[in-house]
This record gives structure tokens, C-alpha cells and sequence, in this order.
């Protein structure tokens, strides 16, 4: 059973469209109106939006953060200024943000 659950992982894993980082870029953007998926008062000012199929960040501070897709494929590692930047990715699905100790799950 756990080979089977292993090989059908790996089926998935490999039908799902690959995510390069080439056509992936962070940018900035002027203010989002939008519901945070964070509380900022206790994410050290960082808000995670999702809209629009991208995936939005506001800080107060520069961040280094990291998307991956749910199998833990790393889509895109920036570091971003102070201000609102979003990321643009082609395909929908489940990512994960990580900005220092805080994982996000977002849904495009």
C-alpha cells in the first residue's frame, strides 16, 4: 500500500507543470484592497493576500521569501523591499509561502 501511495505521488509530481523561475518575477505594486490571509500585529507587519491569480505581500520591512508548490518544488526565492509586490504564476493550485518562521498556504 505505501508503494503504491509512493508511485502515485510520483505520477502526479510528474504530470503537474513545472514552475522555472525564469518566467516567475516578483514586482511591485501599488496597494492592494483585499482580505490578508496573515494578521499583520502578528506576523511583524506581513500580509499575505491572494488575488487575481497572484500571490501579494505587503511588509513594512525587507523580507526574504520563498514560494513552493504543495510537493515542495521551490517556484520562487526573492528578497522584497518594503512596499507591495506580488507574484504572478501560470498555472493555479496550492503554494506555499515562507517568509522567515511564517509558511502560508495559498490557494490561486
Amino acid at each position: 500500500m505505501r508503494r503504491l501511495i509512493v508511485i502515485a505521488t510520483l505520477i502526479l509530481a510528474l504530470a503537474m507543470p513545472v514552475v522555472t523561475s525564469a518566467k516567475v518575477q516578483w514586482r511591485e505594486i501599488s496597494q492592494v484592497q483585499g482580505r490578508s490571509l496573515t494578521d499583520p500585529r502578528q506576523t511583524d507587519g506581513v500580509e499575505i493576500f491572494q488575488k487575481s491569480g497572484a500571490i501579494v505581500i505587503r511588509t513594512q520591512r525587507t523580507i526574504q521569501v520563498r514560494v513552493y508548490t504543495i510537493l515542495g518544488q521551490l517556484v520562487s526565492q526573492a528578497t522584497l523591499s518594503p512596499g507591495t509586490s506580488e507574484l504572478r504564476l501560470n498555472s493555479r493550485g496550492i503554494y506555499l509561502v515562507k517568509i522567515g518562521n511564517l509558511t502560508q498556504k495559498v490557494a490561486l
